[in-house]
Parts: structure tokens; sequence; C-alpha cells
């Protein structure tokens, strides 16, 4: 844990534009940051990215073994033809943790037409890899990751799921710190759902000249 209880989160390829813009956020919110990527050179080098845009950021560089055996919290921002390949090389450090994935299984060049994978969904992939030592909650799918790195505030909620209430439940929090509104989604196997909705707003943001459309889940009583 890092200072005052707050959780120390590893983003394992911290290298992306979503990835930077969380480690930013929750940085603010007193969590201490670790970018790991694919070998320590590369980490370093998105270390030193994220302090030429957000120089109040600090953040150590390691490994993605080291960053998943090293943080409380893991999170997974590869790619979604690198995400196995990755959670392989850092398995025997996620037992007992929660790792949040954002994979969203786009298949280029068709990136707007939904293509989920033979297991229902990348999450339901991931917990399928990783087994019940790990509680794999998704989330984050469908936010536009430049608008992260911005101080500004994002329209865009977030559905979480994964099999355990209390790993959804902290992901919620963690969604809230970053300035978003998080919503209990159901078990893995429903993030198809956020999955499948990325392509559609794609296609929303192509034929209504948007910039980053979201979802707001409305019908909330007043209280």
């Amino acid at each position: 844990m890092s200072d005052g209880g707050k959780e120390t989160i590893a983003i394992l390829g911290g290298t992306g534009d979503l990835g930077t813009g969380l480690a930013i956020r929750w940085s603010k919110a007193g969590h201490r940051i670790i970018i790991g990527s694919r070998t320590l050179e590369k980490a370093q080098n998105a270390v030193a990215e994220l302090a030429k845009i957000s120089p109040d950021t600090p953040a150590d560089a390691m490994e993605n073994s080291d960053a998943a055996a090293a943080g409380d919290i893991v999170v997974l921002t590869v790619p979604a033809e690198h995400q196995i390949s990755t959670l392989e090389t850092v398995r025997g450090g996620l037992a007992g943790k929660i790792l949040i994935d954002v994979t969203v299984p786009l298949v280029p060049p068709k990136v707007g037409t939904v293509q989920l994978p033979p297991e229902g969904s990348a999450g339901k992939r991931a917990q399928d890899f990783l087994g019940e030592d790990v509680m794999v909650v998704t989330a984050f799918q469908n936010i536009a990751a430049h608008l992260l790195q911005e101080d500004v505030e994002i329209e865009c909620d977030v559905l979480v799921s994964g099999n355990k209430k209390a790993a959804r439940d902290k992901v919620i929090e963690l969604a809230e710190e970053a300035g978003m509104t998080g919503y209990h989604a159901g078990p893995i196997e429903n993030s198809a759902a956020a999955e499948a909705l990325t392509s559609i707003l794609i296609q929303i943001n192509r034929r209504h000249d948007i910039s980053h459309s979201g979802i707001k889940i409305v019908g909330q009583a007043d209280h």
C-alpha cells in the first residue's frame, strides 16, 4: 500500500493514451503508480513521456512481471492481440489480486464491426486463462482515452463486469476517483456488452462527426 492507505496500481502496457490517462488521474487521487512494459527500457521511456505530459505525475518504471508483482491492483491496457501473451508473463504476480482488464477485441481494419472472440469476450478469455485465483474485472472500454489526460469532465459512464461483487465495488471506487461514474454490470460474461459497444461508438463517431461519443446510465432516482 502507498502512504495513507492508497493502493499501488501497476498499469501494464502503460505506454498508450489510456494507461497514461489513468495514471494521471489515479496519481492525483493519491495512488502510487507503476508503469509496466515488455522491457524496462520501454517502461522508462513511457515514464519519461508521462512526465512531459503531466510533470506532477510521479511513476515508477518496471518490466511487466515486476510491475504485476509490485502492484496491489493491476491494470491491463495492451492491444487485444497481446492480451494473453502479456498475461502469460505476469500471471505469477496476480494471485489473489484484482486485474482490471480494459482490452477491447477490435479487429483491424473493421474496428467499427463487432468481432468478439470465441470465448465470448476478452474479459472472459482473461478470466478463463488466469483461473479463479485472480479477480478479473473489466472496465473503461468505452472511454475516449485522450480525455483522461485532460482536466475535463468525461461524459461517459463505466460498465464494470466481474464475478466478485467486492472486486467490482473496488473498481467502481477507482472509477469515481478518476472522475467517472461506474455501474455494476454483472458477471464477467457481461463484459461482452461493453466490448461490443466500443465498435458501436466508433461507428457513431464516424457517421455523426462526433469526436468522443459515450454512454450515460439514466433513470436513477434523485436522493
